[in-house]
């Protein structure tokens, strides 16, 4: 039987909120607008006061955007390369594109390491191989009005240019236009894109999804019990994000505790069993008592005995 999986998630802890599940001949997006309303709704009940939803081209749903933003809901999508946006993005003039500024890079606290050698490079040179290479990303941005809507939107388009090239020989170079719509306009066009672009972690937590708690299975042979084994079994990388957001903080190591969580967040599931889970213990019952000995050490069992007061 083929699946097709949606996966709604909180993008500050990858939290999924909202799993849906139908037959993998139905479009990707079908049945994600209640999700959506729902997890809107959630997380403004849990305190959050601004609400951005992010999605590739496939969930930008244009007949929902007046509603969203008539409901102060912020949202950027992908949006799809249609003849006339690239035709607009194509005739615009070049001195209004500038250069696409990527996220400031993690500063390192040692050394930088040297970037190694690209064999596959060389081997696909000497092997005359026709290779695309992005040579410079340029940012144009103006305002569009999609046929299901009643307002104008933000269109921020990103130009690639692209060069063909084959052994050492340049064949020729092309553009290639990226397009990304919003409602939100105190962003920059390039934080625009880095929005769309970090939407990409989420393919990092379906990955977790599926191999790590193994949630996106289909062990059972009807739609509903698959979605909620699906569901059952994802709570379990649920409660790793818990922990991490239970985990204390004292004041006095505060930077080291908090790094603590903050691994304890991105940790893969797989890591997360073994150091705070598969530990082994020795039970040790008494008359007025039962002790747990643990027979094995590991760095973070510090943070689990922290976790274990606090619960």
């Amino acid at each position: 039987m083929g699946l097709l999986g949606v996966v709604v998630s909180l993008a500050n802890t990858a939290e999924p909120l909202y799993l849906g599940l139908h037959g993998a001949n139905r479009p990707s997006h079908e049945g994600v607008v209640p999700l959506y309303d729902r997890a809107v709704a959630l997380c403004r009940e849990a305190g959050f006061g601004d609400v951005l939803l992010r999605g590739d081209t496939d969930f930008s749903l244009t007949s929902q955007f007046d509603r969203w933003d008539g409901d102060g809901v912020r949202f950027v999508f992908g949006y799809d390369a249609r003849a006339n946006l690239v035709e607009r993005a194509g005739d615009a003039p070049g001195e209004i594109y500038h250069e696409l500024v990527g996220r400031a890079e993690r500063a390192v606290a040692t050394k930088p390491r040297a970037r190694p050698v690209n064999v596959k490079d060389g081997v696909v040179r000497q092997r005359g191989y026709k290779v695309l290479r992005t040579t410079a990303e340029d940012v144009v941005e103006f305002d569009y009005r999609p046929g299901k809507c009643k307002k104008d939107y933000r269109v921020v388009a990103l130009r690639k240019n692209i060069s063909v090239e084959r052994g050492e020989a340049v064949l020729f170079e092309e553009y290639r236009y990226f397009f990304y719509i919003t409602n939100d306009r105190r962003l920059s066009a390039d934080e625009v894109i880095g929005e769309a672009r970090r939407r990409c972690n989420q393919e990092n937590l379906i990955s977790q999804l599926k191999g790590g708690v193994r949630a996106l299975h289909a062990p059972v042979n009807t739609l509903n019990a698959n979605w909620a084994y699906m569901t059952m079994a994802s709570l379990a990388w649920s409660i790793k994000a818990w922990c991490a957001l239970l985990l204390p903080v004292s004041p006095r190591w505060a930077a080291l505790h908090g790094e603590q969580r903050r691994r304890l967040l991105t940790m893969e599931f797989r890591t997360f069993r073994q150091v705070l889970i598969d530990i082994p213990c020795q039970v040790v019952k008494t008359a007025r008592s039962v002790r747990w000995r643990v027979q094995a050490w590991n760095p973070w069992l510090g943070a689990f005995f922290r976790l274990l007061d606090a619960l």
